[in-house]
């Protein structure tokens, strides 16, 4: 708790304490109150509690050691990609995808103001490498120097808590009311279609009759053998057996880039003959499949 800002310590205990008291009902996600990730647990389950985590480490270990009951993680973001290391993180954590949320990222830009009353000029904008991705174009406009933070809300916390009129934060409106800070302008992401998609995680995976009769995604990781036309061959049973890949990513492991392992999504469940079918010839040509999860497929929001 103590590498929040001070002004973040005090919500990130209450909040804490809160979970602790009923962790069937906590979600863990990381970051500082007010990130988007707090927006995302509470639009996901409106009856959750969440619980704030400094690292995406510590909320995959709150799940682990049952001081929560899931974990809300963003994944990838529409207009600035996959988010770092979460594909490493998620196969080593050991728990089960169990649902997906989409959700509109709208960034502001909060400050406080100067001792005559005013607000700025700014020479530095503090938040998460993903926000400051997602607002590079408006920040270089204007010259104001992007500094990665651990989350956004966080940023805005340290603002708050360093007292320099010069600096500002990017994060959520919700971030400037829990820490005291101006918004300056709304909506400085880049691209108004702006999503993230977080995947939702638990100690254990979905009973397979819970999606019976549900538009269903299936995730999984693999590594095909290393020969050639492998990862051709390996792909080629889900166009033959017509199973819908949403989603391919390869990223190495280990230093001796001979072996690539590769991330998928499939529409589809374990149960469905398609799937079925084209799972085993993938196992074929692989070393191995490792599934992460089926769940509910959601939809982003227009």
């Amino acid at each position: 708790m103590h590498s929040y800002p001070e002004p973040a310590q005090e919500l990130v205990a209450r909040m804490a304490a809160a979970a602790a008291a009923d962790p069937a009902r906590a979600i863990a996600l990381q970051g500082a109150p007010g990130c988007n990730s707090h927006r995302a647990a509470i639009e996901h389950d409106a009856d959750c509690l969440p619980l704030p985590c400094f690292s995406f480490e510590d909320a995959l270990d709150a799940v682990k050691e049952g001081r929560a009951e899931r974990a809300i993680i963003p994944i990838e973001n529409s207009q600035h990609g996959r988010v770092a290391d979460i594909h490493f993180l998620l196969p080593e954590s050991g728990l089960s995808i169990v649902g997906e949320h989409f959700m509109p990222i709208h960034h502001a830009l909060m400050a406080l103001r100067n001792a005559d009353g005013g607000l700025g000029p700014f020479s530095a904008a503090y938040s998460h490498p993903q926000a400051l991705g997602q607002s590079r174009r408006y920040l270089r406009d204007r010259g104001i120097v992007p500094m990665a933070y651990a989350d956004t809300a966080g940023a805005a916390a340290l603002v708050r808590e360093q007292g320099d009129p010069a600096a500002c934060a990017i994060a959520p409106i919700l971030a400037a009311e829990l820490y005291g800070l101006e918004v300056i302008e709304k909506n400085v992401e880049d691209a108004a279609d702006n999503t993230t998609r977080f995947v939702v995680l638990a100690r254990e995976p979905l009973d397979p009759r819970e999606l019976e009769g549900q538009p269903t995604m299936t995730t999984f990781i693999f590594e095909v053998k290393n020969i050639p036309a492998a990862l051709y061959k390996a792909l080629g049973g889900f166009a033959t057996n017509g199973v819908n890949m949403t989603k391919l990513e390869s990223y190495q492991i280990g230093a001796s880039f001979a072996a690539t392992t590769f991330y998928a999504d499939i529409e589809g469940a374990p149960g469905d003959p398609r799937v079925d079918t084209a799972m085993q010839e993938l196992a074929f040509h692989c070393k191995y499949v490792r599934p992460l999860g089926s769940y509910r497929q959601a939809r982003p929001r227009g």
